[in-house]
Order: structure tokens, then sequence, then C-alpha cells
């Protein structure tokens, strides 16, 4: 109290009972002499919480149960992977089936980012399985999906804490990671068209380097401009204006114009280019079936032929097109297509891409396995592998002008390129 009358004014003021060393010990009583105050300076932190304040959004909380001890608040941000393509902008107005989508998306995200995960492992500790052209296109799309679902799953965390440049950030991220997706979607249909079609550009010097500047950096220059001229382009989006009257807010592209210019203008170039190389390799391998049914495995059927075909659709990413039904009385079917094929994309990938693949599975009984489903390292399936792929070589690099060494190239090629295809 002398300081405070020697200030002139005192900001508080703290009352000290006389009994409050009385249970001390003497020796005690000498260490008691001091006394530490803190004084902040905003009083965020001590004020008397409802759901929703105390620096966390308001939007999705509401109350369960207040006592003079706790409050117990429950949050919901509901969001469904069709956010991210959502040519309405509109959103569902069920609270129920936000919350259907919302649980298959998450479900669907966390399974691929553990089996794209997987994907790369596989392929990245297996060196035999990584000397194509096509296995490297495959690992940097699965790299991309991988952080597309990992930054997708915190968004809806993010955007409940008041950080405007942590939303600005995620959002921006997420725009980068999906456009990265959509463009090593199109290396992939680029890749197997300059394959089957042209047979030997893929031999140019320093191929691998070029797709992979053009598959990280296209994508790069178009946000950095996005977020160049206005970066509260990207923030907080209220998705979702339920009956009840809540909403929901996610870190993604706020403004229209560059959604539809950046996000689906983008997707649909790559679409296109996806879908007509999806045309193409199909009319060219069924005409080599007819010409050719001599180089066509007798084992080869129909279910087969449609498992290599569902693999490439899931590869190409022709699975986001079912953004482009989601309208009017088809808004909530497609949605749900949308969100079930996109959400569970990686899982898709490690299937036709992994388990299925007779070399993939090879590569796992010969280092994974033990006792009877362990293959020795120098098997007859290896050296038979070995023989066909130096063959498949050879017909490649050949340069003979007549029809049928050209087939040869094609179906070589269409088999290296897909990893699905059977000559």
């Amino acid at each position: 109290s002398s300081r405070s009358k020697r200030s002139g004014s005192a900001l508080g003021s703290v009352l000290l009972p006389s009994s409050l060393t009385a249970g001390l010990s003497p020796q005690q009583q000498q260490k008691a002499n001091r006394v530490q105050f803190t004084f902040y300076t905003k009083p965020t932190l001590f004020q008397v919480l409802s759901c929703g304040k105390g620096g966390w959004s308001t939007f999705g909380c509401s109350l369960v149960n207040a006592t003079s001890e706790k409050t117990t608040c429950s949050c919901n941000h509901l969001t469904s992977f069709a956010i991210l393509l959502d040519l309405s902008r509109e959103a569902i107005t069920d609270r129920q089936q936000a919350q259907i989508l919302t649980f298959i998306t998450y479900i669907g995200c966390g399974m691929s980012a553990i089996f794209l995960a997987f994907t790369i492992l596989t392929y990245l500790s297996f060196p035999k399985l990584l000397r194509d052209i096509p296995a490297k296109i495959l690992v940097q799309l699965c790299m991309s999906l991988l952080l597309l679902d990992l930054v997708f799953l915190l968004d809806g965390w993010l955007a409940l804490y008041p950080a405007t440049g942590l939303c600005i950030s995620t959002a921006f991220f997420l725009h980068y990671f999906l456009l990265t997706s959509f463009t090593w979607a199109g290396m992939e249909a680029l890749h197997m068209y300059l394959s089957i079609v042209r047979v030997f550009t893929p031999y140019l010097s320093r191929y691998m380097l070029k797709f992979t500047l053009m598959g990280w950096g296209i994508p790069l220059i178009v946000v950095i401009i996005v977020i160049s001229v206005d970066k509260n382009h990207y923030g907080l989006v209220t998705y979702g204006k339920y009956t009840d009257g809540t909403s929901d807010d996610f870190c993604w592209v706020r403004n229209n114009t560059v959604f539809y210019v950046g996000v689906v203008a983008y997707f649909v170039l790559i679409f296109i280019l996806c879908l007509v190389v999806f045309i193409v390799v199909m009319i060219q391998l069924s005409r080599i079936k007819k010409q050719n049914p001599q180089n066509q495995s007798p084992n080869r059927g129909r279910i087969s032929d449609l498992r290599s075909v569902a693999g490439l659709i899931v590869l190409l990413g022709l699975t986001w097109g079912f953004a482009f039904f989601a309208w009017g009385p088809l808004y909530l079917p497609f949605v749900y297509l949308f969100s079930i094929f996109n959400s569970l994309t990686g899982f898709f990938i490690f299937i036709f891409h992994c388990a299925v693949k007779e070399n993939v599975r090879r590569q796992w009984r010969t280092y994974l396995c033990c006792g009877k489903l362990r293959l020795a390292e120098n098997s007859e399936w290896s050296r038979t592998a070995t023989q066909n792929n130096r063959t498949s070589i050879a017909t490649a690099t050949t340069s003979a002008p007549h029809f049928t060494s050209r087939s040869g190239s094609v179906i070589s090629n269409a088999t290296n390129c897909s990893g699905m295809f059977s000559v």
C-alpha cells in the first residue's frame, strides 16, 4: 500500500490476512516473506465461457451442460469432400445429410492417407518397381493426393481457431495440392498419349524432370498469382446453411471468380485431356486386340479388362467428373458419389496399382513374407519377368515402318504405361 500511495493511484488491491502464515513453522515463516503478482492486460483467459466464446469460432457449437465448475460444449463442423469442387457453391441444407457426408469424407480421406503412404513406401522401397516412368508418375500423384488428404483433414479443425493468417495459409496449401493432384493426373494422361500414340516420345532427354517441373510448378504459379492479387481470396468460407439456422466454416477459396477460374476451369482443362486420352487408349487397345489376337494372354478375360478400365479411370481422376452432374434434383446423389469415390481415391490406387499387380505382390512375397509365402530373390518368375522386360524395351526402340512392329510397340508401351494391360 505504501507503493500505491507514492504512485498516486492503484490498478488493483489485494488484502492478505495476518492468519495466512499462522500454520507455518518459524523457519517456514521466514521463507514466506515475498509475494509475486502477475497482471494480465487482456481479460480473454478469464471470460465466463459460453460455447463458442473465449477465442474460438461460434459456428457449429452448442451448449450441452453448464455448472458452476464446468461448461460442456458440443462443436460439430460438417464439411464433405464435395466442397472442393462444388460448382453451385450452395452446399447442403439438410444437417443430417451433411453429417453422413462428413462421416464418409473423413473415413475415406483417413483410409486414403494410410493406403497412399503404404503405396509410396512400397514403390520407394523396391527399386525394381520404380524403374519405368509410369511408376515414377504414380508416386508423384500419390504424394500429391496424400498431402491433399492431410490438409483437408486438418482444415476443419484449423478453421475453428481465430487466426486469419493460419486460415489463409491452410486454404492456400489446400488449393495448391488440389491443383497438383489434377496436374499429375494430367501428366499421367499426357504420358499415355505420348507412349501409345507417339510411341517413342517418352524416351526424350530429361523427360521425367520436365514432367516434375510441370506437375509441381504450374499449380504453384496459379496459387502465387491468386494470393499476390489479394491474400483475402483465401480465408474462412461459411459452408452449409442448414434449416435449423446453423452453418459451418471452412478455410477455402472465398472469391467466386477465383474459384471458377483457378479451380473449376483448371480442372475442366485437365479433365478434358484425361477423358480424350482415355477414349483414345480404349480405342487403340481394342483395335490391337482384334488385329493381333495372338499377342493376347489366353488367361485374360472380361473381369481383367474391367479391372484395368477401372484402374485407369481412377488413375486419370475421371471420378472427379461427378461434380458436373451435382445440380438441381441430382445434386445430393452425385455429391454422395463424388464424396465416396474421390475421398477413397488413395484406397483405389492401392488396390489397382499395388494389391492386384503381380510384380508388386512378388516384391512383397520376396522381401516381406516368410515361410511358404516367401519367394526366392532369383526365382523363375524374376528371370522370366526380366527377359520379358528386355524384350518389351527392344520392341519399343525398334522403328520398323510396317504396322505389325508398331502394334507391338503400342502394346508394349500400353503395358508399361498403365501398369495393368497384359501383352
